[in-house]
């Protein structure tokens, strides 16, 4: 359910709202029921649809403390923590093929003792995962093309970038990519973007030297490797995504110079490998915030998640939108799948 001080109980119930996503396979809540069953009774009275609790699984995780709606704190930090360790039992009991995930704060598992950076380490830790990174995925509603984008580094401060990132850390990543692909998606030859780290990929060595150094050698390296697959890098990152607008909206080739009359072939990649956090977050936002779905790969099950937070400022006011738990709802089938 997420934090319950949040949007995820919310978003959930109304996201179950649609029959085809209940209907589709074995559905259970995980989280406190009496909370679920205040939040389904609050939606009614605001004229909002929601599925009641009442009509699927519930497993029950009772909250201990009290919860204040839009204010998070120890004790809805604790719930949203002792609701994910639920879920993950019933993973490992062979009780469930995935998760989906509501959103948490960070601030509230600390308060309540949890010094994970976030859901994704715990689920790491607690299947023993070493090997996992952080993928978003979202299917354009006009063309249907799918825009893939993996981070290479998350949660880190800017300045951490260059010294975690390192060849190991971007085979690894690189590696789980190209599982992902061919596993979850059916795509053996993949076409992958690969980020440069600096402006104009370090403009041969003037604005950085992360690509001369390393970055343009362990690609040369991955391409012997992977034969496979075709790795295209470092792409300047300011016009790394260009192709994706035109193949999200369906707006011709996504040429850089289609919008002064010129058409240029420049297909859209099959998947995005971006270097940190908002490099790779801004374009997947831009263009499919409602859409987008957070994808925990290397992990030994499908755990997907909204690509949103817990919207403290609206949290019980019956406005948060659904679409994309919908999203990671149907992904998480999909991928299972």
């Amino acid at each position: 359910m997420g934090d319950p001080a949040g949007i995820g109980p919310e978003v959930i119930l109304k996201a179950l709202a649609k029959a085809e996503l209940r209907q589709a396979c074995e559905l259970t809540l995980v989280g406190c029921d009496r909370l679920l069953r205040a939040t389904y009774q609050r939606l009614r009275s605001q004229g909002q649809a929601a599925v009641d609790p009442a009509q699927l699984p519930v497993l029950d995780v009772p909250v201990k403390h009290a919860i204040t709606l839009g204010e998070p704190s120890l004790g809805s930090g604790a719930a949203s923590f002792d609701a994910l360790n639920a879920a993950i039992e019933l993973i490992l009991g062979g009780e469930a093929d995935g998760v989906v995930t509501g959103p948490i704060a960070k601030s509230a598992w600390k308060a309540a003792g949890h010094h994970y950076p976030g859901q994704t380490e715990l689920l790491a830790c607690r299947t023993d995962c070493k090997d996992y990174a952080m993928a978003f995925v979202g299917s354009s509603p006009h063309t249907g093309w799918v825009l893939r984008t993996l981070l290479a580094t998350t949660h880190i401060p800017l300045s951490q970038v260059p010294k975690i990132l390192t060849p190991q850390l971007m085979t690894r990543k690189l590696g789980l990519l190209l599982n992902f692909l061919e596993t979850r998606c059916d795509l053996a030859q993949p076409r992958i973007g690969i980020a440069g780290l600096n402006p104009h990929s370090g403009e041969l060595g003037q604005l950085g030297q992360e690509e001369q150094d390393w970055l343009i050698p362990w690609l040369e390296a991955m391409g012997q490797r992977f034969p496979q697959a075709e790795l295209v890098g470092p792409v300047p990152p300011d016009t790394l995504w260009v192709s994706s607008g035109p193949a999200w909206y369906g707006l011709g080739s996504g040429g850089p110079g289609e919008a002064h009359g010129q058409t240029v072939a420049a297909p859209a990649y099959d998947a995005y490998l971006a270097l940190y956090h908002d490099q790779g977050l801004i374009p997947v936002k831009l263009l499919a915030f409602d859409r987008a779905v957070n994808t925990t790969i290397g992990l030994p099950f499908v755990r997907t998640s909204p690509d949103h937070g817990t919207a403290f400022d609206i949290a019980g006011q019956g406005i948060a939108r659904s679409e994309s738990m919908e999203a990671a709802i149907a992904w998480a089938m999909q991928l299972i799948r």
